[in-house]
């Protein structure tokens, strides 16, 4: 597997603690990486996930990432499917998106791709193909495999298998990185969670999404951020959360912009820089009232907020 992929002490270092000095000789042995965004504001680019501006159409979306000042944008499969359907051309909108100086991270994403059965399994996979294919049309480097159809009580080795498979069909036939996410609402609900099954696929180009909001309400807590290596991470999904309603009952709906919640951002994103992780920061707001608001303005908040917590971590 790729050096240090999840773990500078491998598998195991998931349930042990580090070993005196290791946080140096972490840091003499890893790359220096001096490059920043935002015009020296970052050490990662930023990225808009499209759902922050609903109900804006995709090219509208394009337009206002690129006037906000964003450095990439992570549309949805139902987005790209809908442009596709009225016409449109994703390859030509993926060269529009660069050269507007923006790229496609990530998308979101394989829906249903992980079934618990043989049969459910070979049915899927037209959607998850068709699904990839069209994140590869756009240009986009990774997709996000959800696992919304794994099942309570779910086969750990099952899923991770078909996961394995999923990479192999994304790299091999798209040229894509399927990277796997986490939700508190499906059975696969932490971040450890997710990490068992990348884990668990020894595929050598599994990757995991860690999302801020979701390693909140999902009771999976923050910690084990500082325990991953970077080069694990595809896309690093971020938002705030309310003080109230309490976490247990807080849902997508209820996300705020960084800096206007409880969240501990600062010392997360102090964690997720000692990873060594190089790639995008999404900020995804699925915030209904966010929607009723001039969208422009809303894009260019969450970049504001984004930018003045990291300037706050100190990263």
């Amino acid at each position: 597997m790729k050096r240090r992929l999840f773990l500078e002490l491998g598998a195991a270092g998931l349930l042990g603690s580090a070993l005196p000095g290791e946080a140096d000789a972490k840091a003499q042995n890893r790359e220096p990486d001096n490059h920043r965004y935002q015009r020296g504001k970052s050490p990662w680019p930023i990225c808009l996930d499209t759902a922050t501006i609903r109900p804006a159409s995709l090219k509208e979306k394009v337009e206002i990432a690129d006037k906000a000042g964003f450095d990439a944008i992570e549309p949805w499969d139902g987005e790209l499917q809908e442009y596709e359907e009225e016409g449109g051309d994703l390859k030509a909108l993926g060269k529009e998106i660069k050269e507007r100086g923006l790229f496609v991270p990530s998308v979101i994403g394989l829906w249903n791709a992980l079934p618990p059965t043989q049969k459910e399994w070979e049915e899927s996979l037209e959607d998850t193909r068709r699904r990839m294919r069209m994140a590869a049309d756009i240009g986009s480097e990774h997709i996000q495999t959800i696992p919304n159809t794994v099942g309570e009580n779910y086969d750990l080795q099952w899923v991770a298998d078909r996961y394995h498979d999923i990479v192999e069909i994304g790299l091999n036939d798209y040229g894509i990185k399927p990277a796997i996410v986490f939700v508190k609402f499906f059975p696969l609900k932490t971040l450890g969670q997710a990490t068992a099954v990348a884990l668990d696929s020894n595929h050598p180009e599994a990757l995991i999404i860690p999302d801020t909001f979701h390693m909140y309400i999902s009771e999976g807590g923050f910690n084990g951020l500082s325990k991953l290596d970077g080069s694990s991470i595809a896309i690093f999904q971020f938002a705030d959360a309310p003080g109230s309603p309490a976490a247990d009952e807080l849902g997508d709906e209820h996300r705020v912009f960084p800096g206007d919640g409880v969240l501990p951002l600062t010392k997360i994103l102090k964690d997720l820089k000692e990873t060594g992780y190089k790639g995008c920061v999404s900020l995804e707001l699925y915030n209904p009232n966010y929607w009723d608001r001039d969208l422009q303005q809303v894009a260019q908040t969450g970049l504001q907020k984004t930018l003045s917590v990291i300037e706050e971590a100190g990263v």
